[in-house]
Parts: C-alpha cells; structure tokens; sequence
C-alpha cells in the first residue's frame, strides 16, 4: 500500500461502472477505464493511486480489494449515481445500453501529495471528468486520456449513442489520446481527429484483431504532417471476454510512456506497443478484472509474440 503522504508514479481517474451480466450473482461485474487501468499499471509495477467514483453497490464490490490486493492506493469518492451498462455482444460489435448516467468525480479528491505525480491516466467512461481536470496534473506529468468515454452520449434506458470528436480542455492537455476505430464514425479522418490534439501529442487508434495505429504530428495537424505507425495485434488463447481491453492497452502503453524502462528504454523500437498489445491480448482471456495479466504473463506474451515474428519472417526462411 502506498503512504497516502507520497506520490505514485502514476493517477488513474475515473468512475467505476457496473455492467449488468447473468453470470455473477451480484447481477453485474465492476468496469470502467478506471478499474482496468490502475490494476494493469499496479500490476505491470508502477506504484499507482486511483481516485474512483463509486456508487453505493460499487463501494464494496469484491473488485475494489482486487485493487487493493495488487497494491493500487485506493481512494473511493461517493457518487449517488453512477455508470451501470448493459454490454450485447453481437457479430456485428458491441452494442451497449445505459441503465444510469454518473455524477461527476470532482477534482477536489486529489490527495494533495499526489498533485505532483509525474503520470497520469484519465479514464473517463460516462464523461464524468470536468474540463477542470485538465489542469489538475502539473505542467511536467505525462497524462494519457481513454478518448472513448467523453465521446458517449447517454440517455438511461436507450443505447449508447456516439458524440462527434469535438474542442476538449481534457483532450488538448493530454500527452497520448487512446481510441477504437468503431468510438468514432468510419468517414472520420485521422487528420480532423489528430487537429484536436495538442502538437506532439500521439493518438493511438485500437482496431480489434487487426491491431491498430499511432498517429503522432511534431509539425501541425495536416494529415502531411503526421506520422503513422501501424502495430500488429497479437493473438489471444482463447477469448472469453473483451471487456476492458481498449483500456488495458491504453493503460499498458501509457505505463511504458511514463517509466520507460519497463520496456528497457526502447520505446523508438515499438516495445511499448509490443507491451500494450501483449497485456490487451491477455485481458481477452479472463471473466472481467480477473483476466488483467500480470507484469510476468505479460512478459511472456511478448518473447512468444517475438518468437513468432522471427520464424514467420521472410528473412528466417532459408
């Protein structure tokens, strides 16, 4: 457990929402960008404070000691109303319904101690973040921000409609955007979306199985201004549930932004989304929180994932 008069290295931020499923006798497992996010970087061992959002039935789900357990710092902020979704796997995708909006998480539930972390993550999933947490971390912290949950548009009792991209305080302060091609409409352009970035920043795009881009502009927003980086996804042993893996992969990748020698320095060799693709696949492979990998598991997929590059290589066949 961290000493709450400490820094983490990283603050992740967000409610933690309740998703309605059958197989729980609970009648529904704790999710959100949140709770995947902290336990990925805990487990990954980045020391790791998380300011969750709870609503009363979450304040005691058997996820928060999961946290706890992986040593997350945990401080629950009591919301009288928060995230709970109903997730319909189809072959088409995901459809998702929303039984209850969040109340928002107020930036007053900073610790001050942890003002100064040199990481963040925001991971907003009901847009329960105001624009003011923009400017909670300092000038020099890292923060990354899960894109996806300031881009829903709730209605209790209807499905989860799409927001168009749009001006965003939290968005424009944020060093690496995380975003699944199917959050925005197909005919978005990178270049529109990359524009609501701050210059520099990297936006990282997930697309399923078919792995996914980083887009990064050291000049401007024009689309000949970008670099694009595409990255393979590495394959799953047996999926049983995706949710979470957007945020996992966010949350791995922004761990090796923020403290690169998790991945030994070599984030210009593409090791950090080796990393996020190789913790995302292994989330898919676990009920829930249950399947978030540890730092070990994690790096096991990654030598198996380079194994596989080097014997499929054209090179490696004589």
């Amino acid at each position: 457990m961290i000493d709450a008069r400490s820094t983490p290295t990283v603050i992740v931020v967000g409610a933690a929402s309740r998703d309605l499923v059958e197989d729980d006798s609970r009648g529904w497992r704790l999710g959100g960008g949140v709770s995947y996010s902290a336990l990925t970087t805990a487990r990954l061992g980045l020391p790791t404070g998380a300011i969750i959002g709870v609503d009363r039935a979450a304040a005691s789900a058997a996820e928060i000691d999961l946290l706890r357990e992986a040593g997350v710092d945990v401080h629950l902020v009591a919301l009288d109303h928060g995230p709970v979704f109903v997730n319909l796997e189809r072959p088409a995708g995901r459809l998702q319904l929303c039984e209850e909006r969040s109340d928002p998480v107020p930036i007053d539930a900073v610790p001050a101690a942890w003002r100064e972390a040199p990481g963040w993550i925001l991971a907003p999933v009901a847009a329960e973040l105001p624009a003011a947490w923009a400017d909670v971390p300092s000038s020099e912290a890292l923060v990354a921000l899960g894109w996806q949950g300031l881009l829903r548009d709730l209605v209790p009792g209807e499905p989860t409609h799409h927001l168009a991209p749009h001006p965003d305080r939290i968005v424009r302060r944020a060093d690496l955007v995380g975003l699944s091609r199917d959050d925005v409409e197909r005919d978005t352009e990178l270049a529109d979306l990359y524009a609501l970035l701050r210059p520099g920043a990297s936006l990282a795009v997930t697309h399923g199985d078919q792995g996914g881009l980083v887009v990064h502009g050291s000049r401007g927003p024009a689309a000949a201004d970008l670099e694009l980086r595409h990255y393979p996804a590495i394959r799953s042993h047996g999926a049983i549930d995706p949710t979470g893996a957007g945020d996992v992969f966010l949350a791995a990748l922004a761990a090796a932004r923020i403290q690169p020698r998790l991945v030994g320095g070599r984030i210009g060799q593409g090791f950090d989304l080796l990393l996020a693709a190789a913790a995302a696949s292994l989330v898919l492979e676990g009920p829930g929180m249950l399947g978030v990998p540890t730092r070990e598991a994690v790096r096991e997929r990654m030598a198996d994932a380079r194994r596989r590059l080097v014997t499929t290589s054209p090179h490696s066949r004589s």
